[in-house]
């Protein structure tokens, strides 16, 4: 680690905080908007583009990337409030828009519980308006849909969408935890949050390992099923698998040929991140520290951001991500701002520069103005074959990087 501190911070700082001109180019508000302008009746969302033309297919509310595209409208507001009319984010009532596409999230126009990453709009729409009671009660309801899947013999939140009888926890909920703090705050009830650390410290238990050869943590790929006493005989489920006894009285599943999902790695760093940024406990900075350190010190030489980072490069070379990039770009921008509050200038100076790194980088690649996304080479599903594609949330997180760096007095509109 220290190796790699010394190596960024060693670059002339000109080149180390140049951020992409794309990044407030006047082709952000005018494809946001053609889309946005677009709303289908009844309501759906763009998850991810096709890999011709870089049209965005669309998926029903229940999507679990269904928030995004709302969140993206409300980042536009934020930023037309950072930067005014510059660039064509003037004229355009983007919070309208952020509300009229988030109805088909409210909760009596979905399904409950049968997907995640749903809140998001709701929550940024009371950092504008706190009493917004459509926006309350659909975080709440949300909350609750979310610690009703929390089992408390295990020490986490049920994946909804997992088959059979084992409890699936993915990386995933991390980011989610979110929804249980802003509950909290408009309920009082401190149960919520007391879920959301005991789900954050199982799966640092259980999610996070070491690694030898690095002596950091990493992701256990995207998920972790945990085998009940009361599930199926254990025997039937242990094919291709290793097992340890937990101190709850059951199995934990770890695959054997470990995995490590650069978007799920994205997913933890920005959780973690974010889980100090709520608690200030210690063990969650330090949880983020090492999912960031792997997260930089396997990025390979040419900078592009690889959709596993544990994927063979033979046959065929690894493809990119560029969603999971531009997370990790806005979960290494917050995990600098939280190590400036216990007073690690060169810590957060050191996420600051690797931030912007692989912005850069990734601009270069996936940048593609002739397409409905803002960018592509973004790997939806590698297994589904669904890769080099615009997603939905690399844009929204591509946008939201922009917002924060204005914020931060790291450039300019």
């Amino acid at each position: 680690m220290r190796n790699l501190i010394v190596a960024v911070l060693a670059v002339p700082l000109a080149l180390a905080t140049t951020v992409p001109p794309e990044l407030f180019s006047p082709l952000v508000a005018r494809k946001v908007l053609a889309t946005a302008n677009t709303l289908p009746s009844p309501i759906q969302y763009p998850q991810y583009t096709d890999t011709t033309t870089g049209n965005w297919l669309l998926f029903n509310s229940d999507a679990w990337s269904s928030g995004f595209f709302p969140s993206t409208l409300y980042e536009m507001h934020r930023r037309q409030k950072l930067c005014g009319h510059k660039h064509g984010v003037g004229g355009v009532d983007w919070l309208q828009l952020g509300r009229t596409w988030s109805t088909g999230e409210i909760p009596s126009k979905r399904t409950i519980g049968t997907s995640h990453d749903v809140g998001f709009p709701f929550i940024e729409e009371l950092k504008i308006n706190p009493r917004n009671e459509t926006a309350r009660t659909a975080v709440k309801i949300f909350a609750t849909a979310l610690a009703k899947r929390f089992n408390a013999k295990v020490g986490c939140t049920r994946n909804e969408d997992s088959p059979g009888p084992n409890f699936q926890v993915i990386i995933d909920y991390m980011v989610d935890l979110e929804v249980l703090f802003v509950a909290e705050e408009i309920t009082g009830n401190h149960t919520l949050r007391d879920i959301a650390i005991k789900h954050a410290d199982t799966t640092i238990a259980n999610h996070i390992r070491p690694d030898g050869r690095r002596h950091n943590l990493i992701a256990k790929g995207i998920s972790v099923d945990f085998i009940l006493r009361n599930g199926p005989p254990k025997d039937s489920l242990m094919t291709g698998t290793e097992s340890q006894s937990s101190p709850d009285d059951m199995i934990v599943l770890i695959p054997v040929l470990y995995s490590t999902w650069s978007r799920g790695q994205a997913w933890g760093i920005y959780g973690y991140a974010n889980m100090h940024l709520r608690t200030n406990f210690p063990r969650y900075l330090k949880t983020a520290r090492r999912l960031a350190t792997y997260f930089v010190s396997n990025i390979p030489s040419d900078g592009i951001v690889p959709w596993d980072f544990n994927a063979p490069t033979i046959p065929a070379p690894r493809p990119a991500d560029s969603s999971a990039a531009t997370i990790a770009v806005n979960a290494l921008l917050l995990l600098s701002q939280r190590e400036l509050t216990v007073g690690n200038s060169t810590g957060a100076r050191f996420w600051r520069k690797s931030a912007l790194f692989i912005l850069r980088d990734i601009t270069n690649l996936a940048w593609r103005p002739e397409w409905e996304s803002l960018l592509s080479n973004g790997t939806m599903n590698f297994p589904a074959n669904n890769t080099l594609t615009g997603i939905v949330y690399g844009d929204y997180y591509f946008i939201r990087a922009g917002n924060e760096l204005k914020e931060l007095g790291l450039t300019s509109c």
